[in-house]
């Protein structure tokens, strides 16, 4: 695997090993030395052009605990401001020998262009693209799932995960909340149907995105009925994404109150859920909108796991992509 891009066209056989990977260096993660020497010599460069605090970190964490050499570029504060392009950018990274670029930009497709520009060597890692794609999120998404559901791990964390080598077959998980601006849905719905999953979407119609019927999905427009007749073992709730809404919040629904009764997840609707069912977020938490405190800090939340399951996936990534342990994605091959 050279590049890890998007999670369309991801084989299963690759996702399964991501997920058995991040497996296998979760386990070294609760030992008092928590550093592998695997990317030792490596250079791995974080090229944010977008804010962020939890995939930053994560990736650098990630990136540390493998030994490899960490470059932290913010697009704030560099020749970016000045009007540097993309490509210079990656010329110049070329030019200080990375060996691998992990990517957020606000426009879609711009780990693509990076990947296969020419600009550089170097494996590229698509940290989120404007509301395309961003693979880890749906990978850790998909390892904390098939931990709690198919692992045998307990709401509380404790147990031994028994998945390796298995898929989410005949698990049903809702996505719910701003799927029109979302990445982290449209990266969920191809790798957890990939993973044998059923996903349903549920949002307000001014929210769903046009073309949503040639996904690998089901969408609803009526949260608690798909809560009370499809019984989900997953909800994962979606942060309404405020910053991407042209004309503000108020052009996608009425106000926030009107937005929470209908689509907010709450202990009201936690207590229709069957007992073994988990809750996500990827974060940031819009709390007392998409959902309540209550069902945030729930025993049946793992919501602060998934960010500890980010790292280990992340790790497994960084290393995958170094080490070219994984076959090619749909995308790769089709380009040769």
């Amino acid at each position: 695997m050279k590049h890890l891009l998007t999670t369309q066209g991801l084989a299963k056989d690759d996702a399964i090993l991501l997920l058995d990977t991040a497996a296998q260096m979760a386990a070294t993660q609760s030992r008092e030395n928590k550093k592998l020497p695997t990317l030792r010599g490596r250079t791995v460069v974080n090229l944010f052009y977008e804010d962020s605090t939890r995939t930053r970190i994560s990736f650098e964490t990630a990136a540390k605990r493998l030994s490899a050499d960490v470059i932290n570029f913010s697009a704030k504060g560099s020749s970016v401001s000045k009007g540097e392009s993309l490509k210079d950018t990656a010329l110049t990274l070329h030019a200080m020998g990375a060996d691998a670029v992990v990517v957020r930009h606000s426009a879609s497709g711009a780990a693509h262009q990076l990947a296969h520009g020419g600009w550089l060597d170097a494996g590229v890692l698509n940290a989120g693209d404007g509301m395309h794609q961003h693979p880890t999120q749906a990978l850790l998404d998909a390892f904390t799932i098939r931990r709690h559901l198919v692992g045998g791990v307990g709401h509380d964390g404790r147990g031994t995960d028994t998945s390796a080598g298995a898929d989410l077959a005949g698990l049903r998980v809702a996505v719910v909340g701003d799927v029109l601006h979302s990445r982290v849905a449209r990266s969920n719905v191809y790798l957890l149907h990939t993973l044998g999953a059923e996903v349903t979407l549920v949002a307000p119609p001014t929210l769903v995105p046009v073309g949503v019927e040639t996904w690998p999905c089901r969408v609803s427009y009526h949260l608690d009925e798909t809560l009370e007749q499809w019984q989900p073992d997953a909800v994962m709730m979606l942060r309404v994404q405020r910053e991407r809404m042209s004309g503000g919040s108020g052009a996608f629904f009425p106000s926030p109150m009107e937005y929470s009764r209908k689509f907010g997840f709450d202990a009201r609707r936690l207590a229709v859920l069957p007992d073994h069912a988990i809750v996500l977020h990827p974060g940031p938490m819009n709390r007392g909108l998409e959902i309540s405190a209550a069902a945030a800090d729930h025993e049946r939340s793992v919501i602060v796991e998934q960010v500890a399951n980010g790292v280990a996936v992340r790790m497994a990534a960084l290393y995958l992509l170094l080490s070219g342990e994984t076959g090619q994605t749909t995308d790769e091959r089709n380009a040769q």
